[in-house]
Parts: structure tokens; C-alpha cells; sequence
């Protein structure tokens, strides 16, 4: 993509003649290159899970984390680059605690997605920002309408809420063998092993750096809290 904005893509705000904003289109070609990360919307849950790859031997295992808890009743999984995606984690914490704070009840998930993802507009709309090189799945629980939610939020600022969502290199493979795994069908329990397949699935052993598989559910299981599913 080097070079091909002709001068359009100097700033942020400058539409090129067919209509187009090269920095964001470089912000979402940079969530295409990280790792893959998914949520499935299951029958009595959510289901959030990283293909967090290895960059050295070295590294400690619960560092780099691509999935977080950010309330008892939310938890979010990034895809894109490193720095941008925890200062999304960051803004998520803030959120739900400054909701919390303000009007004495959990944030529904709704709200959150939509203020991340107002977040990551406002990074669209001056020439001296960026956009975030980072996409974020929000996995909650809506204790007013008693509903699991699946949400994600781009880049761009668009935001929607999802039965199934990816981001990240491997989001194509992986939107199809979610579509085929008809997962509204089956509990959380059920779908852990199928998800884990479609994540080892998408891997590129062949180009791809060793991965660590990270995952965390909200579901009756886990009494509608964020947990990171056991070993």
C-alpha cells in the first residue's frame, strides 16, 4: 500500500477523489496482519478468543494478553497493534467504572461498544491524530434485558453488534467456519473445542510466529461473569 495514496493520505481528514481515507484504510490493513481474535454468540453465552502470537521464547506468558476483563460483567478481545489496543482496554475500564460511579448500575454492553467505538471516530476526524491501528470485540451482559451481547467496534468508528465476529489476520477463514458452525445452537461448553479448532485452523504454521490460545467466556457457567475459561 506504500506510496499509493498520491499525497491523500498525508492527513486524516483529506478525502481522496474517489471518495476514499487512506489513513483509515492503513489502520485497518494494520488489524489485518495481527493476530486473529473472535467472539461467538452461543445459545446461554459469549464466547471471546486471541490467537496471541509468540513474538519471542522468552516472553512471560500472561504478558501481551489480547483478552481482558474490564468489568465483572464485560470483557473485550483486541486485534491490531499492541499499543493502540490496550489503550482501548484502558478507555473500556474507564468507561465501565465512570458508569458505574454515575448512575450506580454495570454499564450495558450496548453503551460501551458505542462509546469505544465514538472514541475511535473522534481519532478519524483531525488531521493531527491517527486513527487506532486496533479493532475491539465487547462480550457482556445486559442485566436489565437479562441478554448476553457480542459487539465490535472498528477503526473507522463503526460499531454493530454480532452472533459471530473476527478481526485480525485470519478474519476471513475464520467468519466462514463460524457461519458453519451454527454455534446459537449450542452451549458455550459445547462450542469451546470447536472455537480452538477454528483458531489452530486459521494459524499459518508455515509463516505465522507459535501462538497462545486465550479465552474467556460469559455464560451461566461462569454465573454471568467475565472469567478466563479454565484449563
Amino acid at each position: 500500500m506504500s506510496g499509493s495514496g498520491a499525497g491523500y493520505d498525508l492527513s486524516t481528514i483529506t478525502y481522496s477523489p474517489d471518495g476514499r481515507l487512506y489513513q483509515l484504510e492503513y489502520a485497518q490493513k494494520a488489524v489485518s496482519e495481527s493476530g486473529t481474535a473472535l467472539g461467538v454468540h452461543c445459545k446461554d453465552g459469549v464466547i471471546l478468543a486471541t490467537e496471541k502470537l509468540i513474538s519471542s521464547p522468552m516472553l512471560v506468558p500472561s504478558s501481551g494478553r489480547q483478552v481482558h476483563r474490564v468489568a465483572s460483567h464485560v470483557a473485550v478481545a483486541v486485534a491490531g497493534i499492541a499499543a493502540d489496543a490496550r489503550q482501548l482496554v484502558k478507555r473500556a475500564a474507564e468507561e465501565c467504572s465512570g458508569y458505574k460511579q454515575n448512575f450506580s448500575e454495570p454499564i450495558p454492553p450496548k453503551a460501551l461498544a458505542e462509546r469505544l467505538a465514538g472514541y475511535l471516530h473522534a481519532y478519524t476526524c483531525y488531521w493531527y491524530l491517527r486513527p487506532f491501528g486496533a479493532s475491539v470485540l465487547v462480550a457482556g451482559y445486559n442485566q436489565e434485558s437479562q441478554q448476553h451481547e457480542l459487539w465490535m467496534a472498528e477503526p473507522s468508528g463503526d460499531v454493530a453488534q454480532y452472533r459471530g465476529a473476527a478481526a485480525g489476520k485470519g478474519t476471513r477463514s475464520a467468519k466462514t467456519e463460524i457461519e458453519k458452525g451454527r454455534f446459537m445452537d449450542k452451549t458455550c461448553r459445547e462450542a469451546l473445542p470447536e472455537i480452538a479448532r477454528v483458531l489452530h485452523t486459521v494459524h499459518d504454521t508455515s509463516r505465522d510466529k507459535p501462538f497462545a490460545l486465550e479465552m474467556y467466556w460469559l455464560c451461566k457457567e461462569s454465573s454471568w461473569l467475565a472469567a478466563a475459561v479454565p484449563a
